[in-house]
């Protein structure tokens, strides 16, 4: 089962200050809007996405449909089958993707820890 391209969502408290302090990392700013609260950063194969005011807790975020350049694939697995695997293997999904679609949609699975894992595709 392929998922996606991964990256985590972090919600942070200052984005000025968290994107000063993954600059000093290596990261540098792949997209997003600072003046919007929300930006996406790059170091290598590693993103992380900083989210100020969006989100109650840090998502691990998987992207299906896309390569770590934010590039369409040619090939991959929908999200809707993913959605589908996961169900069948006895996750509980929620906010499900509508399978009665295609293109970008997006479901999230809970881990025991309550860490939401978001599946967003799109493409």
């Amino acid at each position: 089962m392929e998922l996606g391209v991964f990256s985590i969502s972090l919600t942070v408290k200052d984005i000025g200050a968290s994107k000063i302090f993954y600059e000093k990392l290596g990261f540098e700013v792949f997209g997003g809007d600072l003046l919007q609260n929300w930006l996406i950063m790059k170091n290598g194969d590693c993103i992380i996405g900083l989210f100020q005011g969006m989100f109650e807790k840090n998502i691990l975020t998987f992207n299906p449909g896309w390569d770590i350049n934010a590039h369409k694939l040619e090939t991959f697995t929908d999200v809707r089958e993913l959605q589908r695997q996961l169900k069948m293997r006895g996750l509980d999904i929620v906010n499900e993707a509508d399978t009665t679609t295609t293109g970008p949609a997006s479901f999230v699975v809970v881990d025991p820890d309550g860490n939401p894992i978001l599946f967003d595709q799109h493409v």
